[in-house]
């Protein structure tokens, strides 16, 4: 008769697709608890709304990716919640209203404004994530740059922004290649600098009260 031994490793999983299913579990389990962090912080004053903002964005559009891939497992957030005996209101909360509190409480924008932020948001990270991925290509890169400038120009004001003229300089260059030329490695690290520039310059305008169209 075998015998069980209390100093063996209880392994979760008894394969690759098992062990990948569980790595996945875990990170969602993470970004929650990494969420429900960034709200406390952010209530209680310790981190300003620029800095908020982006965080919880991008928190918010990992959160939505990980969902995707373990939809099987979790039928619903609550329920994952419940199951591993999570006390997370506050990161709930968000993923239930799906916008930074700084979108969903701001008094200066109305619903299209406040919608036009979280996608402008969601544009600057798609288009920062597909630098990091190393996407080169004209065809890769023109599209989403394009949709970025396209939001980022609704805001009243942001024709004196620095880093929209800066992303329409990069648009025109892109326009100017073929479709299957790719930019240089530097060009793509200035492209990079450029947009994250534009980014936080796009949070300040935001929290420093400027008006928005």
């Amino acid at each position: 008769m075998a015998t069980l031994s209390l100093d063996e490793e209880v392994r979760l999983f008894t394969n690759n697709a098992e062990r990948e299913k569980y790595n996945l579990l875990g990170t969602l389990y993470g970004i929650i608890v990494a969420l429900d962090y960034l709200e406390r912080a952010y209530v209680r004053d310790a981190i300003t709304a620029a800095q908020y903002s982006p965080a919880c964005t991008r928190l918010l559009s990992q959160y939505m990716t990980m969902l995707k891939l373990v939809k099987d497992s979790v039928p619903s957030i609550e329920q994952f919640m419940t199951r591993y005996r999570m006390d997370n209101p506050a990161a709930l909360h968000r993923i239930r209203v799906g916008v930074p509190a700084t979108v969903e409480h701001s008094s200066e924008a109305g619903p299209e404004t406040g919608k036009w932020i979280a996608e402008t948001t969601q544009n600057f990270i798609t288009f920062m994530d597909a630098l990091k991925l190393r996407l080169r290509a004209k065809d890769q890169l023109h599209p989403i740059l394009q949709e970025l400038v396209t939001g980022y120009a609704r805001f009243k004001g942001s024709k004196d922004w620095e880093g929209r003229s800066k992303m329409v300089n990069w648009l025109i260059t892109l326009n100017s290649m073929k479709a299957s030329e790719e930019i240089t490695e530097e060009q793509s690290r200035q492209l990079s600098f450029d947009v994250e520039h534009a980014y936080a310059e796009f949070f300040r305008s935001l929290s420093g009260g400027k008006e928005r169209s």
